[in-house]
């Protein structure tokens, strides 16, 4: 039997946030919903295609969403709410092939080279998954099928709202060389403006610079980046593993602040709710990365590769703690700060190989059986305890 010539779904929800909303709440179907903070600070998550239309985006400061939206339903996000969806959406993907590459908490890549056997075509595959999802989840799924990962996640871009689109091999040049150059991966604003120097509007426009003078003007690891993507060159796998490539928390301040004390404090809160999501989910990881968005809306990351993957509150802080003192954060204000621990792997393995730190690991593993008795409120850090004259309602979470 022959292959199938574009093995390779990206498998995106549409509006994920939003349409987990509507699952619970029908009177928001058909409404112009968004799912953001609600606070004088609180910027979009996830905007219905209704809200789009009048340019609401995520990102987008609220204020400014309303101002576009007057008629703007805005909810508080939910995460317990999303993960649980998001798991079931994942269980339904691996029910029909194993190897599913989670992007995100709603978009995986999956190779279904294996079903040939089992469906006439792609396209019916197509169809099953995103049947099925809409059958046992009950929100609506976008599908785009090609050769390369890259083609793929901007068929299913172009296939929305919930929708399919098959690139036939072959095709993939006469499909990417009419679409914007900001479409691609790796050209942000910078790399926009530079490429519009030369006179670049379209992926077709790129395909045509030649490679010397693109090397001249955005460096050799990007000049070969772009030019193999505008040819549609794409050789990386789909890699089965965890859904989720990472477990984060982060919140948005009413206020913004400045005072290092109050910033280390409201990191290792949240290495602490990091740690939490991390037990519950029985894994670990080894990249911890600090976000750090300034009163000016610019946003950084600094990340660290530990060698022993972590899931324990401790454990993340050391790495948080060494991440603000590289993030250049002296006298700046700050909007908005977030943890997260990626490259995750299983905890009880990670544990098994875990020497000289009984004592330490045996102390969190009693906190997690506590939080998972009496919630994950019973037990925290000292450091964050509520203190006399702080108003802890000056922050809002926004996962």
């Amino acid at each position: 039997m022959e292959q199938f010539a574009e093995p390779i779904f990206h498998v995106d929800m549409d509006s994920f946030f939003v349409e987990v909303e509507r699952l619970d709440d029908a009177a928001l179907i058909g409404k112009p919903v968004a799912v953001g903070g609600t606070g004088r600070r609180g910027v979009i998550a996830s905007a219905s295609y209704e809200a789009r239309a009048y340019g609401v985006r995520s990102a987008m400061p609220v204020g400014e969403a309303r101002r576009r939206c007057p008629d703007l339903v805005v909810v508080n996000s939910a995460h317990s709410r999303y993960g649980e969806i998001s798991r079931s959406v994942f269980e339904v993907m691996r029910s029909f092939t194993p190897i599913v590459e989670g992007i995100s908490i709603d978009e995986a890549f999956l190779d279904v080279s294996g079903l040939r056997r089992h469906y006439p075509s792609v396209e019916t595959i197509g169809a099953a998954i995103r049947s099925a999802i809409r059958d046992r989840v009950g929100i609506p799924a976008s599908v785009g099928i090609a050769t390369t990962k890259f083609v793929a996640k901007l068929a299913s871009k172009h296939a929305k709202p919930d929708g399919m689109l098959r690139i036939p091999a072959g095709t993939e040049l006469e499909f990417l060389h009419p679409l914007e150059v900001t479409e691609m991966w790796g050209v942000g604003e910078a790399t926009e403006r530079t490429l519009r120097d030369l006179g670049v509007r379209t992926i077709g426009d790129l395909a045509g610079v030649p490679f010397g003078l693109l090397e001249r003007r955005v460096g050799s690891a990007a000049a070969r980046h772009l030019a193999s993507l505008a040819r549609a060159e794409d050789p990386r796998p789909v890699e089965g593993g965890s859904p989720t490539r990472s477990i984060s928390s982060e919140g948005t301040f009413s206020v913004d602040i400045d005072d290092r004390d109050r910033i280390e404090r409201e990191v290792l809160r949240m290495c602490d709710q990091v740690a939490a999501r991390l037990a519950k989910a029985h894994v670990a990881g080894h990249v911890v990365t600090l976000k750090v968005r300034f009163s000016d809306f610019t946003t950084i990351t600094r990340s660290s590769r530990r060698a022993e993957a972590v899931s324990h509150t401790a454990e993340i802080w050391e790495t948080a703690g060494e991440l603000i003192g590289r993030a250049g954060i002296a006298g700046r204000s700050i909007r908005l700060l977030g943890i997260s621990v990626g490259d995750l792997v299983d905890a009880a393995a990670v544990r098994q190989l875990s020497f000289g730190h009984e004592r330490r690991d045996a102390a969190a593993e009693a906190v997690d059986e506590v939080r998972e008795r009496f919630g994950p409120g019973s037990v925290i850090p000292a450091r964050i305890a509520p203190q006399p004259g702080i108003d802890r309602s000056r922050r809002r979470a926004d996962s």
